[in-house]
């Protein structure tokens, strides 16, 4: 497991890499801060087409809340600084509405530098309140996923779908979010929308955190709808961990193209290398 070390030197040139003016290869680096560029640069990096990542925070027993809804303190700071370097990497992060009612996030970026996010709830129904602070106007577009035809507060985007069975498609919610120039896509919750598009085999990256209390009981992380019945036939992706203090974040590669964005100066030297071979016949 790395250790993760996030300077503001090495914060930096994460920001330059999402900016498109920097490398993640170059320059000379503490293990915890070459740690910190293996961690945080396959989302920071735009040549490597369209991303996909989901994040969730869970307890060592896999639970995301406790029996009563309690999910506030699931988390250490640590694992929220991590999430708000994600969410500064990031195009927009996507929500569901059971989420944005229950929770309330803010989908901000407030512990570390960087921009904020497109917010994106998905609200197949149209249940979310027009009073929310998600559609508070801030500078940050505000997009909303809806299966009817509801009017939203002005300056929030509405993106009008149809449904099916009561969802909403995820493959046409990405591919509109795609539409909109939204290229860099963080699904943070909840559980249930996290699993629609994991099964859906629309994501790149996913990221578990997992955070040193036991609760016991309540919602468990990810529940899907067709669980294997042997575990020979169980995903298993390639999988980094790293240490942010006290916790730990998996950080899982569902694509080959999502596995070779951890290895930025090994797929230059095959581009090159291919080009060589190209050369000599």
């Amino acid at each position: 497991m790395q250790t993760v070390e996030v300077t503001p030197k090495v914060w930096e040139r994460i920001l330059q890499v999402r900016a498109g003016h920097g490398c993640a290869c170059c320059g000379r680096w503490t293990p915890g801060e070459r740690a910190a560029l293996d961690l945080y640069a396959p989302l920071a990096r735009r040549d490597l087409g369209p991303v996909t990542v989901a994040q969730i925070g869970q307890s060592l027993d896999g639970r995301v809340a406790t029996v009563t809804g309690d999910a506030r303190d699931v988390s250490g700071p640590e694992g929220l600084a991590h999430l708000h370097r994600m969410r500064a990497l990031v195009d927009g992060v996507l929500i569901g509405v059971r989420t944005a009612i229950h929770d309330q996030p803010q989908l901000t970026v407030r512990m570390c530098s960087g921009p904020n996010p497109a917010r994106i709830v998905v609200d197949p129904r149209g249940r979310l309140p027009d009073d929310v602070a998600l559609f508070r106007a801030d500078g940050a577009r505000r997009i909303v996923v809806q299966g009817v035809a509801r009017t939203r507060p002005q300056g929030v985007e509405v993106v009008t779908l149809p449904l099916c069975d009561g969802w909403l498609d995820p493959a046409e919610i990405l591919a509109a979010l795609h539409d909109l120039g939204l290229n860099s896509v963080m699904v943070e919750g909840g559980g249930i929308t996290i699993a629609r598009f994991l099964e859906a085999g629309l994501l790149n990256r996913l990221q578990v955190a997992v955070s040193p209390l036991l609760i016991g009981g309540g919602p468990q992380g990810l529940t899907l709808q067709s669980p294997v019945a042997r575990l020979s036939d169980a995903m298993r992706p390639e999988t980094r961990a790293y240490g942010l203090g006290p916790e730990v974040v998996f950080d899982c590669a569902l694509t080959p193209s999502a596995a070779m964005a951890w290895q930025p100066v090994h797929a230059a030297r095959l581009v090159a290398e291919g080009a060589r071979a190209l050369r000599v016949r």
